[in-house]
């Protein structure tokens, strides 16, 4: 114990020297968007050849760039970046650590009173620009933790996979979903995975599960008529509003296990958008449409709960039966069923429980969320992942900003982890 607490403060010093090499690594990164043609963009390409450009020097024993083919993007490609840090024993399990390029667009210009979005700026401990807590943070992080391992001439336990992916923002398809179905022998059996895309501002939450996400649009058409004849049409609105009470009704009564893993620790369903065709107050709508999004307990499958939604719909639709009307139509806009959670007692997560305890002090707590990372990606293949970081969630919002002391704390833990 008295020579690991030894090298872990051999370690630590040596992280710390990298505090000003850190700022100018995600501010650099920063300035480069990354935005998927999803979007109208042009995708990962830059930001890529900044990455590889920048750590080509470094040691890694190995770099590797898979392309996703997207004709939309800058030069058709979607990259992936895998640097690996093998262990003495070439055979070595890896411990993968995953973290993506893309960030998400800009928003409202006028609420970044900071600094422009791209324009990164290092400010009292705070490096501040769209893309620098999600997933900057991670990115700079993780290659420092193995570039302070490289240079002390430290191996890890298990070889370090430090992938740096496409597209989580918009689903995956071309970046970690992408590697897993044409490149499967990237991933073997006892392979263990880190997500840094999650966390608390003290670092004390470890997370091991998701929820399964259900997005659906339901478009109700009745008949358009004036307000003042409505025996003459159908109104459509009154229709939808009915089917939402339903199914918000229903959908919690039946679905209503709990799970104090999760916050919170229920399924949810949620009526979000909604709109219909009425242009004035005195014309009743013959179209309206809304949309649910729906949080489910793994316990619970999107299948039935599809299910239900479609019976329901049924049932309102055979309520208001008027001369072919209503139609209703349900539409899956997306759905991710949770794979099965990883085991709390599995090494990654034990491991990094015991990393955190040592270097904070904290003893973190293992949750569940709501959202989704792509670490049930990882879940869905057999892969144990946890989902851990250190953050002020920022992500996504103006003024996004990523704390200096996080970034270095999270790649002492990371440093740490690998030779644990």
């Amino acid at each position: 114990m008295e020579d690991l607490e030894k090298k872990l403060q051999v370690i630590s010093s040596a992280v710390e020297r990298y505090r000003e090499e850190m700022v100018r690594t995600l501010m650099d990164l920063i300035s480069v968007p990354a935005i998927s043609p999803d979007y109208g963009y042009e995708g990962e390409f830059d930001k890529a050849k900044l990455l590889l450009d920048t750590i080509g020097g470094w040691g890694f024993d190995r770099i590797d760039v898979f392309n996703a083919s997207d004709p939309r993007a800058k030069n058709g490609a979607r990259p992936n970046i895998i640097a690996y840090y093998y262990a003495e024993n070439r055979d070595a399990p890896r411990t993968w650590v995953l973290s993506h390029m893309d960030v998400v667009p800009a928003g409202d210009l006028s609420q970044w009173t900071v600094t422009k979005p791209f324009n990164p700026l290092f400010r009292d401990g705070r490096i501040y620009g769209r893309g620098a807590e999600d997933n900057g943070q991670a990115i700079v992080s993780s290659l420092y933790a193995v570039k302070t391992l490289i240079d002390l001439g430290i191996r890890p336990r298990r070889t370090v996979a430090l992938a740096f992916v496409s597209d989580e923002e918009t689903g995956s398809r071309y970046g970690i979903k992408w590697l897993m179905e044409n490149h499967s022998e990237l991933f073997k059996p006892g392979d263990q995975a880190l997500v840094p895309d999650y966390g608390a501002p003290d670092g004390s939450c470890i997370e091991v599960a998701e929820k399964s996400i259900l997005w659906f649009r339901a478009r109700v058409r009745g008949r358009q008529t004036h307000g003042s004849t409505p025996h003459r049409g159908l109104n459509a609105h009154r229709i939808a509003v009915d089917l939402i009470q339903r199914l918000d009704r229903v959908l919690h009564e039946k679905y209503s296990a709990r799970d104090s893993l999760f916050d919170p620790p229920e399924s949810t369903f949620e009526p979000t958008t909604s709109t219909n065709s009425s242009s004035a107050p005195n014309i009743i709508p013959g179209y309206h449409e809304f949309t649910f999004d729906c949080r489910l307990l793994p316990v619970y499958r999107v299948d039935d709960v599809l299910s239900d939604v479609y019976s329901i719909a049924g049932e309102v639709k055979r309520l208001y039966a008027m001369n072919e009307y209503p139609e209703i139509d349900i539409e899956v806009i997306q759905r991710e069923d949770a794979p099965k959670p990883t085991d709390p007692n599995s090494e990654i997560v034990q491991l990094l429980k015991k990393v955190i305890k040592i270097l904070r002090g904290v003893d973190a707590r293992i949750v569940g969320i709501g959202g989704g990372t792509v670490a049930a990606v990882f879940r869905a293949v057999g892969i144990p992942a946890a989902v851990w970081s250190t953050i002020d969630s920022t992500a996504h919002e103006p003024n996004e900003y990523a704390r200096l002391e996080n970034i270095v704390s999270d790649a002492k833990v990371i440093a740490a982890l690998s030779i644990l």
